[in-house]
């Protein structure tokens, strides 16, 4: 089943539960970051990428954002202020637990209950934004978006990657996280509703976390019969 960070409906997965451990934002249908393990796997957030080690400061709420109804689907945060590209927008907060915890918290959730906010800190942390959570757990995914998250000592942070005009709804992606043995059915509950041009159709990764790792050896003996054959044209 989809996994990731994992959000609700509200949030980011499509029915985030699980806890397979990337890295770990919104609701469309999926369940934000969700964390469980393989067992009960409920999608998850993945982070966009982890941050240097230093010392954050807390972004419980923002002058910048407010939430509300979203087109997209359920709640949304939209800018209220010009947001610069870079800016530290939010702080996901919630419940620190751990995957066990989270796994059993939400093992009688249906499939398509998407009220769940779990994200994936840490390979030992799991943020539980429906007990204690702040707005960050409404943002959105969007396959074209204009935030992502970054981890900083198993905090999570909602950064803007382009400059953000007051009105806009503010939107990650959320790449939940599956495997090929997932009941399609399941993932189909995941579909994405952003609007983009180039929306991929789903708020899953581009990738199964059970693929396959050959693409590196085959460029590797691609580059050496390359080699070869120039080296025997000369």
């Amino acid at each position: 089943m989809a996994k990731q960070n994992r959000r609700s409906q509200s949030t980011t997965r499509a029915s985030s539960k699980s806890t397979r451990r990337p890295n770990g934002g919104g609701t469309q249908g999926a369940r934000p970051g969700s964390s469980r393990g393989t067992a009960s796997k409920k999608s998850v957030r993945k982070a966009s990428k982890p941050a240097p080690k230093k010392r954050a400061v807390s972004l419980a709420s923002s002058p910048l954002v407010e939430a509300r109804n979203s087109t997209i689907h359920g709640r949304g945060v939209y800018a209220v202020a010009p947001i610069k590209k870079g800016t530290r927008v939010l702080e996901y907060l919630g419940e620190r637990i751990s995957h066990g915890e989270a796994d059993d918290r939400y093992e009688n959730k249906g499939d398509d209950d998407g009220h769940t906010f779990l994200f994936i800190a840490s390979n030992r942390t799991v943020i539980d934004a429906g007990v204690d959570g702040n707005d960050a757990r409404f943002i959105n995914h969007s396959c074209n978006p204009n935030c992502e998250t970054e981890i900083e000592n198993s905090r999570v942070f909602i950064n803007a990657i382009r400059n953000i005009k007051p009105g806009e709804e503010l939107g990650y992606d959320y790449q939940l996280t599956w495997e090929t043995t997932d009941d399609p059915a399941e993932l189909a509950l995941y579909a994405c509703r952003c609007g983009a041009k180039k929306c991929r159709g789903t708020m899953l990764d581009k990738e199964p976390l059970d693929k396959p790792k050959v693409k590196a050896k085959t460029k590797a003996k691609t580059k050496a019969k390359t080699k070869a054959k120039k080296k025997g044209r000369k």
